[in-house]
């Protein structure tokens, strides 16, 4: 008799968008099981050992104001901590850190080992399990009516089912994966594991559309064997700032990095190669991310270039292990031994693991809702590079919102979708399923149009309200949240109520030469108040830049009155005769929830929102 198992929620996968998506479902009440292929890999960093970066950093810190892990974790596990963009402005700053690989991984599957209502077990899922919905009903890109699905669990190898409610599916790069090393070829999404078998074929079957894309990571290094004398140190900062807002400060000593770079000679080694580069031979025709190419890909697109800067970047504290960022290569192992031989410091390293490509399929983001769930199967989530993304950090955002999700739709709850003016997690998904990806989506502050509004410093007052309302922030932080609101208006008031030479010491600071610093100097109350030095720093931004805040603040408003006409679920684009058929086609595909989100849409054009616009204020002409 085949074993059953009984659940609320079921993960597949234990990266970094499974253990948020299980997490996240746990404390708002479900009961969940995380299932992997592997629980040594739970959290596992599969490329490179660093957290965050421009953009990325952002991210982080969202998913700690939401009540997610990930910023928590790399504060305690980070052996480097820097803040990037430091001499431009605020919305420009972006912290990273360096991670002890080992350490993150273990501190990762720790907390999920310690959540209750989660349960972590190794399986192999083969098929998902799904019965037709009889109050669902979507609609086929033609605009004809197709019955919708409903998720009743999981079927894993040994044929043992586990039913539940709801599935966050997170398989990374694993859905049929091939890895290649130059011409030599093996199955599997990380080295020394496999794939995931037939769960593309089960997805197929229940009417989804795969593709396929490609990325890589560069081989690993024996530090013993690196002369650093010839290399640039790159040390961490002096006062590192913490990802999330419960760490009061980073006390753990910090380790260097280290600079060198390609040369004439790698580059020549290369181009001399290329036919054995599986990207340039034919045998991988999938896309790779464009904002990290290989070194293949750099030498080829920037022919002009004599050198590429190479990050060496240890993997933690008590191993000597080097990771190349900079130098991702799928070429042939005897090239990649000669290209090593080649670069400044490295001429006698020995390579640990080398670098290779993988290929592996991805389900076209515009099949998803907003909340993550997909538009054919009721129930079913899909969080991380199963949606085209690549990173750490947008895995993890994307599986924290589907695991809330899917807890939230069990409770007949109103869904947590974010706005694109509220945060760099908004932004992300509402590219991911209204524009769709042509190449591994990456977040970049450039994507933003409000990243004045979205910076790193105030993603608590943010998004901390909206985990609190949802049930992913826990009481003590809720509590410490309202005492950092009360601080910071406390300071505010007294700013306000204070003057100095006729103005008031608000007005002082907003000049670009006046600090915190001169305001003690102006008075001695402002000496005197006993604020956290994040509460000062939170106050002086939003003093300076306060007429940029508010103009963007009424941008947003002007675009709402427009952008938030609602659009029916069950609209039928292709009985508007005066759209072009391209709109119909992409208005169908995509299935926009409202004005906005149409218009954002690549390819529809200010005269195909107006003619949509119409149609909904006055449905009557439907008919005429």
């Amino acid at each position: 008799m085949n074993s059953h198992y009984e659940y609320d929620v079921v993960v597949i996968g234990a990266g970094h968008a499974g253990t948020e998506a299980a997490l996240a479902a746990a404390r708002m009440g479900a009961r969940t099981a995380l299932l992997t292929m592997n629980c040594d890999t739970v959290g596992q960093m599969s490329c490179n050992p660093a957290i965050g970066g421009v953009a990325k950093g952002q991210i982080v810190r969202e998913i700690d104001a939401l009540g997610g892990e990930m910023g928590r974790v790399i504060d305690e596990t980070g052996i480097q901590f820097r803040m990037l963009n430091s001499g431009k402005g605020p919305a420009m700053h972006s912290p990273r850190a360096q991670a002890d690989k080992k350490a993150y991984q273990f501190a990762v599957k720790h907390r999920v080992e310690l959540q209750e209502n989660l349960t972590l077990r190794q399986e192999m899922v083969e098929e998902i399990l799904a019965e037709p919905d009889p109050q669902g009903e979507t609609h086929s890109e033609d605009g004809s009516p197709a019955p919708r699905m409903r998720i009743t669990g999981v079927r894993v190898r040994g044929d043992a089912i586990y039913r539940c409610r709801a599935i966050v599916v997170t398989t990374g790069t694993f859905l049929q994966a091939i890895m290649h090393t130059g011409e030599a070829k093996a199955a599997g999404g990380r080295a020394g594991e496999g794939t995931t078998g037939t769960l593309s074929d089960s997805f197929r079957k229940l009417g989804f559309t795969l593709e396929r894309f490609k990325t890589g990571t560069p081989a690993r290094l024996n530090g013993r064997t690196i002369d650093h004398s010839v290399l640039k140190e790159q040390p961490g900062d002096e006062n590192p700032v913490p990802f999330s807002f419960l760490t009061e400060r980073i006390t753990q000593p910090q380790i260097s990095c280290w600079l060198t770079e390609t040369n004439a000679d790698v580059h020549e080694l290369i181009r001399e190669n290329l036919h054995r580069a599986p990207m340039y031979s034919g045998q991988i025709d999938s896309t790779g991310p464009r904002y990290c190419p290989s070194i293949e890909d750099k030498i080829v697109r920037f022919a002009e270039r004599d050198s590429h800067q190479i990050f060496l970047e240890p993997e933690g504290r008590n191993t000597l292990e080097y990771y190349c960022n900079g130098i991702s290569t799928s070429l042939p192992r005897d090239v990649q031994d000669r290209m090593i031989h080649s670069i400044r410091g490295l001429e006698n390293a020995e390579i640990m693991r080398y670098g290779y490509a993988v290929e592996y399929d991805f389900a076209p983001p515009t099949q998803l809702f907003p909340t993550l769930e997909t538009k054919r199967v009721g129930g079913l989530y899909f969080a991380g590079q199963i949606n085209g993304t690549t990173g750490y950090e947008e895995a993890a955002g994307q599986g924290l919102l589907a695991g809330a999700n899917a807890a939230l739709s069990l409770q007949e709850a109103e869904p947590l979708i974010l706005d694109r003016s509220q945060a760099y997690l908004g932004v992300l998904i509402d590219d991911l399923v209204t524009k769709g990806v042509d190449e591994p989506y990456r977040m970049f502050t450039s994507r933003a149009e409000y990243r004045m509004l979205l910076r790193h410093d105030n993603a608590d007052r943010r998004l901390t309200p909206l985990g609190h309302r949802v049930g992913l922030v826990t009481a003590d932080r809720w509590e410490r949240h309202e005492r950092y609101e009360g601080e910071i208006q406390r300071a505010l008031s007294l700013l306000q109520s204070r003057r100095h030479e006729g103005n008031t010491l608000e007005e002082w600071l907003r000049r670009p030469e006046i600090g915190w610093d001169d305001l003690c100097g102006f008075s001695a109350d402002v000496a005197a108040l006993e604020v956290p030095d994040r509460v000062r720093q939170q106050v002086t931004v939003e003093v300076k830049y306060a007429g940029y805040i508010r103009r963007q603040q009424v941008e947003i408003e002007r675009q709402e009155k427009v952008q938030s006409v609602p659009i029916p679920t069950t609209f039928d684009f292709h009985a508007i005769p005066q759209l072009r058929v391209e709109a119909r086609e992409k208005f169908s595909r995509v299935r926009p929830a409202n004005l906005g989100q149409a218009g954002r849409i690549s390819g529809i054009t200010p005269a195909d929102l107006a003619v949509l616009m119409l149609y909904l204020k006055e449905p009557r002409r439907m008919a005429t």
